[in-house]
This record gives C-alpha cells, sequence and structure tokens, in this order.
C-alpha cells in the first residue's frame, strides 16, 4: 500500500491528471451552484413582478369600490353575496 501510494504521489503525470479531474469536480459544482442561485433570484423577481400587478388591481378596485355611493355599493356587492 506504501509502495503504491508512494508512487501515485512521486509521478507528477499522475498528480496532474488526478488534479485536473478534481478542478473540473469541483468547477462543475460550482456552476450547478451559481445556476440554480441565479434561478431561483430569477423566479423572486417574476412573483415580484406578479404581486406588484396584483396589488394594483386590487388598489384600483378598492378605489371604484370607494367612488361609489353607498346605496349603489350595497347593490353592487349584493350580487356577489350568496344567497
Amino acid at each position: 500500500m506504501t509502495a503504491l501510494l508512494s508512487f501515485f504521489a512521486g509521478n507528477p503525470a499522475i498528480l496532474g491528471v488526478l488534479a485536473s479531474i478534481i478542478a473540473a469536480l469541483g468547477w462543475g459544482i460550482h456552476q450547478r451552484l451559481a445556476g440554480a442561485r441565479a434561478e431561483r433570484v430569477a423566479e423572486r423577481a417574476r412573483q415580484a413582478v406578479a404581486e406588484a400587478s396584483v396589488r394594483e388591481v386590487a388598489g384600483q378596485i378598492q378605489n371604484d369600490i370607494g367612488a361609489l355611493p353607498a346605496g349603489a355599493a350595497r347593490k353592487e356587492l349584493k350580487s356577489w353575496a350568496r344567497d
């Protein structure tokens, strides 16, 4: 076992190949994690845009309801209530 380890440790070609393999695996893992991170950021941005548009529509509805006279608002809300 010691002879095998000393052979690998003493041979620069084998050390170079092993170092290259380890570096390639490390780079691949780094790229995979970076892609996942970018996807999470993009998803948060899409969600923020969707929530902003929903808030805008909700604000418009609230303004429209607030602009109605009380009697018209009750009549409008009756059409939405269950009997």
